[in-house]
């Protein structure tokens, strides 16, 4: 999730960007549609599969486009590390359509399962594709899930801001999806009861629409009838651009100009990792 590019074309990024999403998609929306309707495993196996599905995504898409599968990051890329701005657009809809099409594929590999957990397609089994507050069962209204969803994704951009900056301590031999995997475990372990932590525009906004577009009549709201679809949209998009400016405010300052310019002692280099 770097911000930068191969070069390559625009058209090549937003294929990155798209298979990417995807990727991150088919295994986070497949270990929930397997745990909520085919009775198998529990909430530790949706965080850890989440997190792999960011893992392995980030490894399809970083060497193209950066791999910021969130439009939350994009966007926060922009505003703070000098992404280009005529690319956030054209972004944020590959990867919206990348986790519309990997929805796509778990509605339609799971159907026959869908069917008999849940022969109405109702709100019992929409949490498959898309969140819910309190995840459809604790008692949290929508502004609740904002608020939610605000704090969770400044977590994660501010994280991944960290991982990534090379004035920083970035882990070395190519770890860093690995570790933003790990972060979005973490996230999941830690921030998942109130909005089933999304913290993607384009996570939630595309499995919803597939949902709705193959006979889920509730996926734009929540259970208790209210419109809820924004939520998971909005929320990330301010989170992010906080956890953001949160890094650029208190950390990006206090960094040296440059890798060289590092205090011995102070962060691991190569010399006093051997010595």
């Amino acid at each position: 999730m770097a911000d930068g590019t191969s070069g390559r074309g625009l058209i090549g990024e937003l294929m990155a960007e798209f298979l990417g999403t995807m990727v991150l998609i088919l295994f986070g929306c497949g270990v929930v549609a397997q745990v909520v309707a085919g009775k198998l495993g529990d909430h530790d196996s949706i965080t850890w599969a989440w997190g792999l599905g960011v893992t392995l995504g980030v490894y399809m898409a970083a060497r193209v486009s950066g791999a910021h599968l969130n439009p939350a990051v994009t966007l926060a890329l922009a505003c703070f590390k000098g992404f280009s701005w005529r690319k956030v657009l054209p972004y944020a809809l590959a990867q919206t359509l990348g986790a519309f099409v990997a929805a796509l594929l778990v509605r339609w590999n799971y159907t026959e399962i869908l069917a008999e957990a849940d022969p109405g397609h109702t709100i019992k089994t929409q949490g498959v594709f898309s969140t819910l507050p309190g995840n459809g069962v604790f008692p949290v209204s929508e502004w609740g899930a904002l608020r939610d969803q605000i704090i969770g994704t400044a977590i994660l951009v501010l994280l991944i801001f960290a991982v990534t900056d090379l004035l920083n301590t970035p882990p070395g031999a190519n770890l860093a999806p690995l570790i933003i995997g790990f972060l979005v475990v973490a996230i999941g372990m830690a921030w998942g009861a109130d909005a089933g932590y999304a913290i993607n525009p384009a996570r939630d906004f595309g499995p919803r629409l597939a949902s709705y577009l193959t006979g889920y009549g509730t996926a734009w709201r929540d259970q208790y009838g209210h419109l809820y679809f924004w939520v998971p949209i909005a929320g990330p998009l301010i989170g992010g651009m906080i956890g953001a400016l949160a890094y650029r405010l208190l950390v990006t300052p206090h960094l040296p100009v440059t890798p060289a310019e590092q205090e011995p002692g102070r962060v691991p280099t190569p010399d006093s990792a051997n010595a």
